[in-house]
């Protein structure tokens, strides 16, 4: 068996995937101290987890913002630098199944690439994203789990936080919806729960990083928005996003392991340099 692996390096986290004649074979998260170990971890993982060997492997290819740190091959095996952004695309259009298509990254921050099988264009970035959501829920409950934050935002009414368009007006206003927000936070009040807080966040967060795709859909002329990314991962996603179908008339998709977008678009991408 020859596999070929892609990995997404962040400072902690490493996203891993390896694949075997154009199918996923293998995929892990794994967490460490350092980028490196986090690296070498995850090569090791996968290697443990599926019985292989380190001559099963012929190709590891890096991405993400500790593809920098390993020095040299990793466990001796060819090891190929991938650009991100050409990573995540391709990672993208794999998951959903299209040729062209605006792929969104949700990270710490968000990047808007517009992907197709030949080229990868990054239109604009974000800075609102994942460590938005971490860092707004750790000053508003004290924790930064965003698994336990989306917990605690479940159980809130974002109705309680933000107005909508029936809260300022009973006139009917043309393709906007009574229960469209019309001001994220508009509605809060001293008495405000850390529940209905948290569901604020979220919206505001996923409502932001949703507007910006729209914009970025219509300047490229394509419907089609791929959602990749941590974000992808937490169950208020869908529940924030798929609203925008029918709003603006584009198609939303959030495919199956996007949170593994980039790791598997480097897998697939040719390499840049060699270590």
């Amino acid at each position: 068996m020859r596999i070929k692996v892609g990995l997404d390096i962040g400072g902690s986290t490493t996203k891993i995937v390896g694949m075997n004649e154009g199918k996923i074979i293998a995929r892990e998260v794994v967490k460490a101290a350092d980028p490196v170990t986090s690296a070498f971890g995850a090569v090791g993982k996968l290697i443990n987890d599926n019985s292989l060997s380190v001559n099963d492997i012929e190709q590891i290819n890096i991405t993400g913002v500790g593809s920098g740190f390993p020095q040299a091959p990793i466990l001796g095996i060819k090891t190929v630098v991938v650009e991100e952004f050409k990573a995540t695309g391709l990672g993208g259009l794999y998951l959903s199944g299209l040729d062209h298509a605006v792929v969104v990254s949700m990270g710490t921050g968000t990047a808007y690439l517009e992907a197709g099988k030949n080229n990868v264009r990054h239109i604009i970035g974000s800075g609102v994203g994942g460590g938005t959501l971490v860092g707004m829920g750790l000053a508003l409950t004290g924790t930064s789990d965003a698994v336990k934050l989306s917990d605690i935002a479940s159980s809130g009414d974002v109705l309680k936080c933000d107005l909508t368009i029936g809260d300022i007006t009973k006139n009917a206003i043309t393709g906007l919806p009574m229960n469209v927000t019309a001001s994220n936070f508009g509605k809060a009040a001293d008495d405000l729960s850390r529940e209905d807080k948290m569901a604020g966040v979220f919206n505001l967060v996923y409502q932001a990083i949703g507007t910006v795709a729209v914009m970025a859909s219509r300047q490229c002329g394509l419907k089609d928005i791929v959602f990749t990314g941590q974000l992808t991962g937490l169950k208020q996603c869908e529940e924030y996003l798929l609203p925008f179908e029918n709003l603006y008339g584009v198609n939303i998709i959030v495919p199956d392991d996007a949170v593994f977008a980039t790791a598997l678009g480097s897998c697939l991408a040719e390499g840049q340099d060699e270590k």
